[in-house]
């Protein structure tokens, strides 16, 4: 189908015959969503970060070797209160929700921005892979535990000066005095805990509950970065499931193998555009 009203109408009609959705987003939807990490926004947030230490985007930020704790707090604290606190900046996620909650869905996302609880999502039909801004653990780790960091991310917004926060705030482990760190797959340090396995456990239940049913495969703006843990999955799903549909919508990255290629629908095209065509 290189038509796009004809793609559009697949999606729509897919969607109305499936007995379940299950939607696999990446970074793509979080830009789509308004997640911009440079330009006005970066400008508007991080103008003297930028000013101080030369970088020109909220991703090199995360990568600088800030001096102090203090300085790479002020910059995390600001980075996370901005991008997991804040409200989403338009209704991509709201407006996606509104597409599939009459039918029985399931989210596995990359993406640790938590927009989908935020944006009215069951939390139990969501699988946070890659964790999430909004916890902490320990750096070390000495245990497998997470904790909510909204409170003291929030005081070190709000108490950081000149790019730094007070040292009385740095984050420690309550079991080792080590610090903290945010609960982000980047080594092999990550803490899975406890409601990240319920999470993982419903997600595989799922796929194996609908695995020979009429089933979306609904991929949102994944990227190569890790096509291990959503995209290759869904290809496989679908090749193994003649009812399964493949639904690829990414904006310059939008394809499908030739083996499922009668069962995709591959979108070229801004999510948000997308789902406002189809609900």
């Amino acid at each position: 189908m290189n038509n796009y009203s004809d793609k559009i109408n697949k999606l729509k009609q897919s969607l109305a015959e499936a007995d379940a959705v299950i939607i696999g987003a990446g970074a793509g939807l979080s830009t789509a969503a308004g997640y911009i990490y440079t330009g006005e926004r970066f400008d508007k947030y991080f103008s003297d970060f930028e000013a101080k230490y030369g970088f020109h985007d909220m991703y090199s930020g995360g990568f600088y070797p800030y001096k102090t704790d203090e300085e790479f707090w002020a910059y995390w604290s600001r980075y996370i209160y901005v991008n997991r606190y804040t409200s989403i900046p338009n209704d991509t996620y709201s407006k996606l929700l509104e597409l599939v909650k009459n039918k029985d869905y399931f989210v596995i996302t990359t993406n640790v921005d938590h927009c989908f609880q935020r944006a009215g999502f069951d939390k139990k039909r969501l699988f946070y892979t890659q964790g999430d801004y909004g916890l902490f653990q320990c750096s070390v780790p000495c245990h497998q535990k997470t904790y909510e960091n909204e409170e003291i991310i929030k005081q070190m917004y709000e108490q950081q000066r000149d790019m730094k926060v007070p040292t009385e705030l740095l984050p420690k482990c309550p079991v080792c005095g080590k610090p903290m760190t945010m609960n982000l797959r980047s080594n092999d340090k990550f803490v899975e805990d406890d409601g990240w396995r319920k999470a993982y456990q419903r997600y595989v239940e799922f796929v194996e509950l609908h695995k020979d049913k009429r089933i979306v495969y609904l991929e949102l703006g994944v990227g190569y970065n890790t096509p291990v843990i959503i995209k290759y999955p869904f290809w496989q799903y679908t090749n193994d499931n003649p009812n399964a549909t493949y639904v690829c919508i990414n904006k310059g990255e939008a394809v499908a193998p030739k083996e499922i290629k009668e069962r995709s629908v591959c979108i070229d095209c801004d999510i948000r555009q997308i789902i406002e065509a189809v609900i």
